[in-house]
């Protein structure tokens, strides 16, 4: 297929799991401000959302101090911030248009419904009232968009480029999510966690362990998977090795490998040589370890990897662009 075509697809569905993630870690952040805490927990938290997404200098030059209002409508609907939920969903929808002939109707016309709603929904009150409304629906848009991708497209290369954008970007969410999170907590905390396994984890740590599992709709996961109290360790492993948790770093991988695999010609042998030992360090690691050797160094060589990953895709598939 033209490279040009595989690109749209690629970032269309990026764009559509990035507004996504922005939309669940923004739900989470405003349900624990509503939680008893100090403020510079509750300021750290809002710190974190900017931190995660790369966008704190941005922010700063736009408004100065970190506020939660400004925060919101920075994330949600500044168009000069090119990750708002507002600039993915348009981004998403416009390569969409450009690819239009290569979807099915169904595909087009929720990637075109959602942008549209999204116009009505910030130009009116409901977003000030009652902000977790809007985030709920921009999951939903999210999943009805792959739901009607996998239900209706036919699976050829335009289908596997549609998901391999997707599940990129899941992992690099993941992998930034963990990292600023596990951040927040002191060190000591999480070492006592490895060191016992199960000792439970105090009362205010509670919160911020389950907020993590809540922003990537693992929370419930965790309970079925672990039948236990919430330990840093276990939050980890489950995010990091699970390969049977929708959205962990080796189960976003293993997606990755499979589509590119499908894909895969002659002068993409290295590219994939690469996801294939990224996927194998995952499935065969192990959470003591990593935790032994620094988590914050862990992610940040994951994190590396799937960014050359992906100019890697996109040097031998992909139009040279900027996104």
């Amino acid at each position: 297929m033209l490279s040009r075509t595989a690109d749209h697809l690629f970032w269309m569905s990026r764009y559509t799991e990035r507004a996504e993630n922005t939309a669940r870690m923004l739900d989470v952040n405003v349900q624990t401000a509503l939680l008893p805490q100090s403020a510079a927990v509750a300021q750290m938290g809002w710190e974190g959302l900017l931190t995660i997404s790369e966008l704190m200098p941005l922010y700063q030059e736009r408004h100065g101090a970190v506020a939660p209002r400004e925060v919101l409508d920075f994330m949600v609907r500044d168009e000069r911030n090119p990750s708002s939920i507002f600039s993915c969903l348009r981004a998403a929808r416009e390569n969409a248009r450009a690819v239009r002939g290569v979807l099915t109707t169904e595909v087009w016309e929720t990637q075109n419904q959602t942008w549209l709603e999204l116009e009505r929904q910030l130009k009116g009150p409901s977003f000030e009232r009652d902000p977790t409304a809007l985030f709920e629906w921009v999951k939903f848009r999210s999943h009805l968009s792959r739901g009607v991708a996998i239900g209706t497209m036919l699976q050829d290369e335009a289908f596997h480029f549609y998901r391999m954008g997707t599940f990129l970007e899941r992992a690099d969410n993941t992998a930034r999510l963990l990292d600023v999170k596990f951040h927040a907590v002191p060190s000591d905390v999480i070492g006592q966690a490895t060191a016992l396994g199960a000792e439970p984890v105090p009362d205010h740590d509670f919160y911020h362990w389950s907020a993590i599992l809540r922003s990537v709709s693992g929370f419930e996961v965790y309970r079925k998977v672990y039948r236990d109290v919430i330990t840093p360790e276990r939050v980890a492993e489950l995010l990091i090795l699970r390969a049977d948790m929708p959205r962990s770093l080796a189960a976003s991988l293993n997606e990755v490998v499979n589509n590119l695999n499908v894909v895969a010609n002659d002068a993409s042998a290295e590219t994939l040589r690469r996801a294939g030992k990224l996927k194998a360090d995952l499935q065969y690691a192990r959470i003591d370890e990593i935790l032994a050797n620094g988590l914050h160094a862990f992610l940040t060589q994951f994190l590396d990897r799937v960014n050359a990953l992906g100019a890697r895709i996109s040097r031998d598939f992909l139009v040279p662009s900027v996104h």
